[in-house]
This record gives structure tokens, C-alpha cells and sequence, in this order.
């Protein structure tokens, strides 16, 4: 990809965009929350839809010249509810928090109640965090993570439910390595006659592909975001039975939103037709192997990893144990200057702050779109266990940005021209 039409008006922005594009090149993308989109995704994300408003749904839209919007937006419904097997999809979410935004908009008033993970047990802001609008806006009673086993306690859950008294229960985290029993919650819902809203924007991808537990026709509402391990256009989702989806779509436009973003539903469509191909569900696959892969080598080399294990795309690791004197922002900032870009994550049982916490947290979507396997994933365990055993030696970290740059040039990301590949 050129940014030479960039360069020509604006070259400070085009150097900014240039030097993304090496960044990702030459690190290698650990946050379990990113990945690397196709050409075709990013061509569509850049069309001409970037100028058209088209507020309302197709075939009731606000503005005339629609009919090509239109035809987007029924492809990326259509798509999704194929993959997914919903009844209803909505597209236009701008993200995964403007999607559940949406159910909450629709189904609860102000003051009402939500019961969720605690955001340092693997939550997310947008289920009742203090400083975002659902802890705002509604009365939030959060339960937590088993500190000893790293597993969701559902009789405790069971218990808090009960005593709370919740108006919906919110299931699906950002920070979980396990598999999630969505059944599980929605008993729980149903028996003290609460919503139960499944935030998937993690496991999308592993959920379409089969190799995580569906809670589509589960729970009465399904989140998520179309850029993680479904590797489409940016933005949210939402799914539900067809008796919800007037109230859900009046939520998003025009209760919480105006013209949606069509060129990201653009993207959405052509991810969507990518994840419906025969190999998505072997790339799907490959990203849980290779994050077990790189579990267990790190738990060879002596790390401790919360659960023990992983389900998922993701590892956590709890360096209390292994490594006491090293926050997890001594390692995020040690591993970065290497080339390895992971986050550090508090821990159940955090003890530090969750600005500077006790864990880290790795995921493996964009290297297996890179093309890693479990080999390679665990040269990368090894490379982490260096760094973070020696965060401070420069010799170590040298030595250990050579083995990055060799595997970076082994699995590229670009083609000799720039331009992203299309991934299988």
C-alpha cells in the first residue's frame, strides 16, 4: 500500500502512516484484542462509502442515494446471521461498546441493574466500570474470578445473583482464558428473571469458527467486535431473537447513534464472506493451538498462568510467583523494545495497582494471521522468558531483538510493494 496521494498533502501524516505500517511489519502484534485485516478488508474500509450518509436501515434510510449502502448493509446481515445462526444482526455499531450500549439502551432505564465481571478479573469498561457510562447510568454489582483456580465460580455467581437481584447478567470478557459456559449464565439469568447479555467481542471469530461454545440462541443478547479474531472491517455487532430487534435497533439509530460508518460495515461484509470460508475455521483452530502452545512452553520455562492453562486465543500470565519484583510494566516495556507488543493485565488476587499490575496478557490472533504455528509460538515463549527473566540487560535484549527480527522476516506481513496480503 502506497501513501504517496497522502504524502503529497498532508507528508507529516504520511509519515505517521508509513511508520505504522514498518511497526507492524517489524513487531510482532501479542495484544489479544488486535490482528491484521485482509487487502480486501482494508480497500473496502477506504471506498467511497467513507462519503455517503445513510442514516436508518436499509429500505427506510434518512437520506436518498442509498441503494448501494444499502446492498453493503444486507450483505454484512446477511453474512453474519449465517455465521452466526441469529435471528436478527444489527451492523452498525461503531464498536463493541456502542453495541452494548445498545442492549443496555434498550432494555434497561436509568438506575437499573447489572451483574459483571469485576473489570481487574477480566471484565471490560462498558459492563459497569465506574468511570464509563454504565457505571454512571446504572447500579452495578460485579462478582469475580476464583483467586485459587483462576476458573468463574458459577454457584458463587449463582449466590451473588440471587442476593442482587439483577436486572440482566453480562457474560464474555476481554481478560478470561477459558472456555465460557453460556448456558450456565443464562440459568442463572433465567432464575432470578434477568436479560442475559453474552459479550463475545473477543471469541467472535473462534465462536463462528465452532471452536468456542456459541451463545447465540443461548443468551437473549450477543455482542461483539468484527476486528478481532474474525479479522473484519472495525466496529460492533449486535444479535438477538427477532422479538428484540426493533427495540434493539431503535437503540442503536437513533438512540445512540447517527449515520452508521458504512464504509467499516463495508469491511464487516467482506470479513464476514472471508470468515465463511472452509479455511477461517482452520486459522481459527491454529489460533487456539498456538496459544496453548505458548502457554505451555512459558509454563516450562516457570511462569504461572491463571487457570493453568487456556481454552482461547489469549495466555495470562501471573508473574508473582516467578517473578515477584517485575510488574507487568516492566515486562510490557522490556518486551516492546525487543519488538514483541503484548499489555500487561491485572491478575485475581491482584495485590499491585492496576496501572502497574502483576500480570501480562498474549494473544495469538495476529501471529497465526502471520502464519505462525506452535513451533513458532513457543521460539516466541522462549523469547518472552528472556526478556522478562533479564528485563534489564542489554546484551539479553539485543540477542532477543535479532530472534523478532528473524521471525518477522520468516512470516511476513507485507509483500515487497507494501501491501498487506491476503491472509488464509
Amino acid at each position: 500500500m502506497s501513501y504517496d496521494t497522502v504524502r503529497g498533502v498532508d507528508p507529516a501524516l504520511a509519515d505517521a502512516l508509513e511508520g505504522e505500517r514498518d511497526r507492524q511489519e517489524h513487531t510482532l502484534a501479542m495484544i489479544a484484542s488486535e490482528n491484521h485485516a485482509s487487502e480486501a478488508v482494508l480497500e473496502a474500509q477506504s471506498s467511497e462509502l467513507t462519503n455517503k450518509y445513510a442514516e436508518g436501515y436499509p429500505g427506510e434510510r434518512y437520506y436518498a442515494g442509498c441503494e448501494y449502502a444499502d446492498d453493503v448493509e444486507e450483505l454484512a446481515i446477511e453474512r453474519a446471521e449465517e455465521l452466526w445462526g441469529a435471528e436478527h444482526v444489527n451492523v452498525q455499531p461503531h464498536s463493541g461498546t456502542q453495541a452494548n450500549m445498545g442492549v443496555y439502551l434498550a432494555m434497561l432505564d436509568p438506575g437499573d441493574k447489572i451483574l459483571s465481571l469485576e473489570l481487574e478479573h477480566g471484565g471490560h469498561l462498558s459492563h459497569g466500570h465506574p468511570a464509563n457510562f454504565t457505571g454512571k447510568t446504572y447500579e452495578v454489582e460485579q462478582y469475580e474470578i476464583d483467586a485459587e483456580t483462576g476458573y468463574i465460580d458459577y454457584e458463587a455467581l449463582d449466590s451473588l445473583a440471587d442476593e442482587f437481584d439483577p436486572d440482566i447478567i453480562v457474560s464474555g470478557y476481554s481478560a478470561y482464558p477459558r472456555e465460557v459456559d453460556f448456558q450456565r449464565v443464562q440459568e442463572t439469568a433465567e432464575s432470578v428473571d434477568a436479560y442475559h447479555l453474552a459479550d463475545i467481542a473477543h471469541i467472535t471469530g473462534l465462536v463462528a469458527a465452532g471452536v468456542h461454545e456459541s451463545p447465540v440462541g443461548v443468551a437473549d443478547f450477543v455482542t461483539g467486535s468484527t476486528h478481532k479474531t474474525i479479522r473484519a472491517g472495525r466496529g460492533g455487532i449486535i444479535m438477538c431473537d427477532e422479538e428484540y430487534a426493533d427495540d434493539i435497533d431503535a437503540a442503536v439509530f437513533p438512540g445512540a447513534q447517527g449515520g452508521p460508518l458504512m464504509h467499516n460495515i463495508a469491511g464487516k461484509a467482506v470479513g464476514f464472506k472471508e470468515a465463511l470460508q472452509p479455511e477461517f475455521e482452520q486459522y481459527a483452530q491454529q489460533v487456539v493451538d498456538n496459544a496453548k502452545a505458548l502457554g505451555q512452553r512459558l509454563q516450562n520455562h516457570g511462569f504461572s498462568l491463571v487457570s493453568e492453562g487456556t481454552d482461547t486465543h489469549l495466555v495470562l500470565v501471573d508473574l508473582r510467583d516467578s517473578h515477584p519484583d517485575t510488574s507487568g510494566t516492566v515486562a510490557e516495556e522490556a518486551l516492546e523494545e525487543v519488538g514483541i507488543v503484548l499489555n500487561k493485565n491485572t491478575v485475581p488476587g491482584e495485590t499491585r495497582s492496576p496501572f502497574n499490575p502483576s500480570g501480562i496478557r498474549a494473544g495469538t490472533p495476529a501471529l497465526t494471521t502471520r502464519g505462525f504455528d506452535e513451533e513458532a509460538c513457543e521460539q516466541v515463549a522462549d523469547i518472552i522468558y528472556e526478556v522478562v527473566d533479564n528485563p534489564d540487560d542489554e546484551d539479553v535484549k539485543a540477542e532477543a531483538s535479532a530472534k523478532v527480527d528473524e521471525l518477522c522476516e520468516e512470516f511476513s506481513l507485507y509483500e515487497g510493494d507494501g501491501s498487506i496480503t491476503d491472509y488464509e
